[in-house]
């Protein structure tokens, strides 16, 4: 009896491992639109993945293998690529000063990822200040989920004025639970329209913005706001939780994701 079991047993186990590896979340960070070249190292760099200096996403990176979820960089969003993920990341699109011949999003782009998140997927788009971002065609595409990111730099923090950077009038979302502080430096300010609405206003100004798409979701913030550079102590104060705050974004993002 046992040896008549032991293959369909083997079988079975073999489905099982397949559906637990299909069923963990894959989180996609761009690296077409923004395509930054270290000069010192040759390597690709800025807000990645495998970029464990300041100015990379490994720390938010483990923070999402810690969830169980893998870890993709997208050399380019087609409809075969996009397919494979669960939530998709775009940074900080290049300007000509970063790189020689951006990679600027098309319309075919634009209609291919907006499918996307009809369909039901997580995107987030993280942009930058007013001299630091391609705004012309990232706003084409935000645009389509009722976000325009304004050509201005807000929050500019002078040395290690940290307090330049600080926001603490955080409103009741799951984004700021046990966060009571937050560090972001030289932001632009979001537009809405349609069904987008407003996670974080200063002065009348939105610093982060969501939006239902479809059967998908958005998150919006006019900077890469949690690099490793800001993400936890090591030049922060004690007192910013950008940490707790990237926890809680991950977690939220994740939560978005239909099942």
């Amino acid at each position: 009896m046992e040896r008549k079991l032991a293959p369909f047993l083997t079988l079975f186990s073999v489905v099982l491992f397949t559906l637990n590896i299909s069923a963990q979340p894959v989180v996609g960070v761009d690296n077409w639109f923004n395509r930054e070249t270290n000069t010192k190292t040759g390597q690709p760099f800025h807000y990645i993945w495998t970029d464990t200096e300041n100015s990379g996403y490994s720390r938010w990176g483990d923070i999402f293998k810690s969830r169980g979820a893998t870890l993709a960089t997208v050399e380019k969003p087609d409809a075969e690529t996009l397919g494979r993920l669960s939530i998709y990341i775009i940074v900080d699109p290049d300007t000509t000063t970063e790189n020689k011949s951006p990679n600027y999003i098309t319309t075919s782009e634009a209609k291919t990822i907006a499918a996307w998140v009809r369909r039901g997927g997580v995107l987030a788009i993280f942009a930058n200040d007013g001299p630091n971002c391609e705004f012309t065609n990232l706003n084409k595409f935000a645009s389509r989920f009722g976000v325009t990111f304004n050509h201005v730099t807000l929050h500019p923090v002078t040395g290690s004025n940290w307090e330049m950077g600080a926001c603490t009038n955080l409103p009741d979302h799951p984004l700021f639970r046990g966060v009571s502080k937050i560090y972001i430096k030289e932001v632009s300010d979001i537009n809405l329209q349609g069904n987008a609405k407003a996670i974080l206003s200063e002065s009348g100004k939105v610093l982060m913005a969501e939006c239902n798409y479809g059967k998908g979701y958005v998150f919006a913030i006019g900077d890469p706001w949690i690099y490793n550079e800001y993400i936890d102590h090591d030049r922060l104060t004690p007192d910013f939780d950008n940490r707790k705050a990237a926890e809680n974004l991950t977690d939220q993002l994740l939560g978005k994701i239909k099942k």
